[in-house]
């Protein structure tokens, strides 16, 4: 399941609070392919987040727009 969310606040470990279109707050971590590129996530930015779940509290940050 993929929903979009935005970045609240940058965590250690390439981990990042993220507020989704639910209203829900979550923690995210960056997918490998983006470490690899070297795509920074910055607070604020915009989001697609998958979560395995919908009731997960964990999630994949997959796409930075």
């Amino acid at each position: 399941m993929t929903v979009e969310g935005i970045v609240l606040e940058a965590l250690p470990s390439a981990t990042f609070k993220v507020k989704l279109e639910d209203d829900r707050e979550i923690l995210a971590y960056i997918a490998g392919k983006m470490r690899v590129r070297r795509i920074r996530v910055l607070p604020g930015d915009k989001v697609k987040v998958e979560l395995s779940s919908p009731t997960d509290e964990r999630g994949r940050i997959i796409w930075r727009m």
